[in-house]
């Protein structure tokens, strides 16, 4: 279990804030981020069969609403229609490195998502800012203002932070991330991993799932089995930004068996 809390919430205008309380232990990073026995003993024994129902509940609860509503609608479906491509803003040639392998995984793994680093902030619609963990509030500050800074301060008291621009269509247009380079492998992995997937879509958490990192109950720092479902779905081509849940419904009976396949085929499992 961890110590954290994650609240989602939408601010007046098209921003959608994303805190992160990240106290965390016994994280795992992925294989290819694997650095000690024990992270590859946990990731053995991570749950990989779900039904239709079970991954249907969490897509639903994960990809609509918010959890701490200010303003604007969330009710519909909120993802990006371009390709995404991610600039890394801060010195530590080292946290570089396992962003590339974070980003270049979630690649891997989300079959119609086009996401990618670029060297060239002009050229992002995603920006990670690095930050040692004494200037994180300087640096939201001047994100969002010293009011809105100090309402996430005193609300999250966040580790790390993301959030997204959408326009009137609930395309994401820009998304930034904040996290802190100082706080030990563990933490920045997990971070990195549930910011820069939430800031693609499914913003909202859920304490009824126990099997996605939207979950502030759970601790995870890889991309498991069940969130790949998830985000399978949110950036299948039938699924639009700016759906209601009722029209997402009608069309998973037809999308569960290809994402079924592809999250089968990428990670070895019976079919």
């Amino acid at each position: 279990m961890k110590a954290s809390s994650t609240i989602k919430f939408v601010v007046p205008g098209i921003a959608a804030l994303m805190g992160c309380l990240a106290l965390r232990d016994a994280l795992r990073p992925p294989a290819a981020l694997a650095e000690t026995p024990s992270i590859g003993a946990r990731q053995r024994a991570e749950k990989k069969s779900f039904t239709d129902s079970q991954i249907v509940d969490g897509f639903l609860k994960t990809a609509f609403g918010a959890e701490y509503h200010l303003a604007g609608r969330v009710d519909r479906i909120r993802k990006y229609q371009t390709p995404v491509r991610v600039f890394v803003d801060g010195a530590r040639a080292d946290r570089q490195k396992q962003i590339g392998k974070v980003i270049r995984d979630i690649s891997m793994r989300i079959q119609h998502l086009d996401i990618a680093l670029t060297n060239e902030r002009d050229d992002a619609n995603t920006v990670i800012t690095l930050v040692r963990d004494r200037d994180l509030q300087k640096t939201i500050t001047s994100f969002y203002g010293p009011e809105k800074a100090k309402e996430i301060h005193d609300t999250l008291d966040p580790q790390c932070l993301s959030g997204f621009r959408k326009n009137e269509s609930y395309e994401i247009q820009r998304s930034d991330v904040i996290l802190t380079i100082d706080n030990g492998d563990f933490v920045f992995l997990d971070c990195a991993y549930e910011e820069l997937l939430q800031s693609l879509g499914p913003i909202n958490d859920t304490d009824s799932v126990p099997w996605t990192m939207f979950n502030d109950q759970v601790s995870m720092g890889f991309f498991g089995v069940y969130d790949q479902y998830i985000m399978n779905i949110l950036y299948d081509p039938r699924i639009k930004a700016g759906m209601t849940v009722d029209e997402v419904r009608a069309l998973l009976p037809s999308i569960l068996p290809d994402v079924r396949a592809w999250v089968a085929k990428i990670n070895n499992l019976p079919r």
